[in-house]
């Protein structure tokens, strides 16, 4: 069950006894839309659980945290961006811009050094390109596409944002540290040391009180408190060699998924008791988690086969498994703001991957530069960004 925020609490308790007076509401920053309040009570009002982040705006839907997230659900901030999908080319210190009607690359931005991921900002305003190796971030201004001047920051590997947008968190992948700076200068607001190795991806509770992090090379998850910034669990995966990538929270918010490249297949985690995951099999090399604009599947690209799995979140299992005619390395993306195409990065083939959703065949290849990696469709549904290539809610 959804625990009430305090905005909501104050509204539902504003609607039964008529003093709206003294109660505050949540800050609806930049990129966010106004959630609709509480219907009025014709029953007595449920008891409020532990309160979530605070500052983080309520979720549209208690049992779909991907609800802000259908087709065509564009914030205000986005609606007048061209759509365009961002490839960073770690290998090439580019990026190349795909126009996805004609699948044509119609540019190609210099950026820092190995840039690994494209980001959106937490106010959707903003991607950022994160460049490890120059240890730099491009802005880019996905309005106009124009490259911004390069902001330093060290080892950012990966990107994330704190959803009440008071933070951005670079997982710092060779520094062992995450850390949180502001989420529009980048100047750093606390370092919190990790004992893993290889920090890279993450996603936030539902309430947005932790998020968990995958350690890629010491094989390890942590658990960290958000409002904190403090690591407060921390567990290694219980399989050698076990190298966890991806992260995604099920629609319902009471799974955590991680894809992991060296076990080939996805770990299954309770968030809240983080216990020991159990690992479900979907192919070789497995990395990426995206999921549906109707939150009913999630594609799980297998960069090692040239695979796509697909996982039915009602069903509990895979239900199709979709192969690249002509094989690849599937490897980071996500889906278009119509929900009818995938796209994925060919990290070891120079190329980008368009998918049909509904039959899994592929629409095109597409040339781009050496290595591409972290690929972002934008702009996408969503009231605000928790960064990655795009995870919005």
């Amino acid at each position: 069950m959804l625990h009430l925020t305090k905005r909501s609490t104050c509204l539902l308790a504003a609607a039964l006894l008529a003093a709206l007076a003294g109660c505050g509401t949540s800050d609806d920053r930049a990129g966010t839309t106004k959630a609709a309040a509480p219907p009025a009570a014709t029953k007595k009002a449920a008891p409020a659980g532990p309160a979530g982040l605070p500052g983080m705006p309520p979720l549209l839907d208690p049992k779909d945290v991907y609800a802000a997230d259908r087709p065509g659900r564009l914030s205000p901030v986005v609606k007048g961006f061209p759509s365009r999908v961002y490839v960073p080319n770690t290998l090439s210190n580019t990026v190349s811009v795909i126009d996805p009607k004609t699948y044509k690359v119609i540019e190609t931005i210099p950026v820092g050094k190995h840039p690994q991921h494209v980001v959106p900002s937490w106010d959707l305003k903003t991607l950022w390109v994160n460049n490890n190796q120059g240890h730099t971030l491009t802005p880019i201004d996905p309005a106009t596409g124009v490259r911004g001047k390069d902001v330093d920051v060290h080892d950012p590997y990966n990107l994330y944002f704190t959803p009440n947008g008071k933070y951005a968190v670079v997982m710092a992948s060779l520094d062992r540290e995450l850390v949180f700076r502001d989420p529009h200068t980048m100047e750093r607001r606390h370092t919190e040391p990790v004992s893993c190795y290889g920090v890279n991806h993450a996603d936030f509770s539902a309430d947005g009180r932790y998020f968990v992090v995958s350690c890629e090379f010491s094989g390890e998850l942590l658990k960290v408190d958000t409002e904190k910034m403090k690591v407060v669990a921390q567990q290694k995966l219980p399989f050698n060699g076990a190298m966890p990538q991806d992260v995604k929270l099920s629609p319902d918010g009471r799974t955590f998924y991680i894809a992991d490249m060296m076990a080939h297949g996805m770990w299954v985690l309770d968030g809240e008791k983080f216990t020991t995951p159990r690992l479900l099999p979907t192919g070789k090399g497995c990395h990426g988690l995206y999921v549906s604009r109707d939150s009913k599947e999630m594609y799980v690209p297998n960069r090692g086969e040239g695979s796509i799995s697909v996982f039915d979140f009602t069903k509990n299992r895979l239900t199709k498994k979709w192969w690249l005619p002509d094989g690849g390395s599937p490897d980071m993306g996500g889906v278009s703001a119509d929900g009818k195409v995938l796209w994925l990065s060919g990290r070891y083939d120079s190329e980008v991957y368009a998918i049909d959703t509904r039959t899994g065949k592929q629409l095109a290849r597409i040339p781009v530069g050496g290595g591409p990696h972290g690929l972002a469709v934008y702009p996408q549904p969503g009231r605000y960004s928790l960064g990655h290539t795009g995870v919005f809610r």
